[in-house]
């Protein structure tokens, strides 16, 4: 007897949910211990004082003040240098 099977759990009909990466709180935003500051993938951001960054490369607040976004120059292995983006939380 011939017939078609169901969609069920087949490969369509599936759709997985969003990551919601970006940056979460702002230049000059209040930043509690504990708050999410950049969600990534990769070191698009470093962390500077006052963060720190998560196996997942998420920046995240250690100290309670005001996110500061800043850039500076890294010098690569070869001797070639680059701007990199700083997120730091200050001491309001």
């Amino acid at each position: 007897m011939a017939h078609v099977k169901a969609i069920g759990a087949g490969k369509y009909g599936k759709d997985s949910r969003p990551k919601y990466r970006g940056v979460k709180l702002h230049d000059g935003e209040k930043a509690k211990a504990g708050n999410i500051i950049v969600r990534q993938t990769g070191s698009s951001f470093w962390p500077g004082t006052g963060v720190r960054q998560g196996s997942d490369y998420t920046i995240y607040a250690v100290a309670t003040g005001v996110v500061k976004f800043s850039t500076r120059k890294k010098v690569n292995h070869d001797g070639s240098r680059k701007a990199i983006k700083v997120v730091s939380v200050v001491a309001a």
